[in-house]
């Protein structure tokens, strides 16, 4: 199946040294991966496969992945963390004279 003109997911192609090949990725459909000797043909590969799966999805009448280069994003999100590990951002952001959200930001920006 050919891949088609309008592909907007996300790829990735990386070394797998257990299987000495390249191996490449599709963020929107994790189960999916494709093996071969060369990056290149290990993207022309995922993304032929990631086509093939989408394509299926219709067929069926199911949803498919929504790209995540098109996904809108509030800039918010919640992350829990242990009490103690929460008093203590809030101590070095109080000691620092800057807000819990600024002091979070700064070390993930790290």
């Amino acid at each position: 199946m050919k891949t088609p003109g309008n592909d907007r997911y996300t790829y990735r192609v990386t070394w797998s040294e257990e299987d000495q090949e390249h191996v490449g990725l599709c963020a929107e459909f994790p189960s999916l991966s494709w093996l071969a000797r060369s990056p290149e043909a290990a993207l022309k590969g995922i993304r032929r496969v990631a086509a093939e799966a989408e394509a299926d999805l219709r067929a069926a009448g199911e949803p498919v992945p929504e790209p995540v280069a098109t996904r809108r994003y509030s800039g918010r999100f919640v992350v829990r963390v242990p009490p103690t590990r929460h008093q203590a951002l809030v101590m070095e952001a109080s000691e620092a004279g800057i807000s819990l959200n600024r002091l979070v930001c700064e070390k993930l920006a790290d």
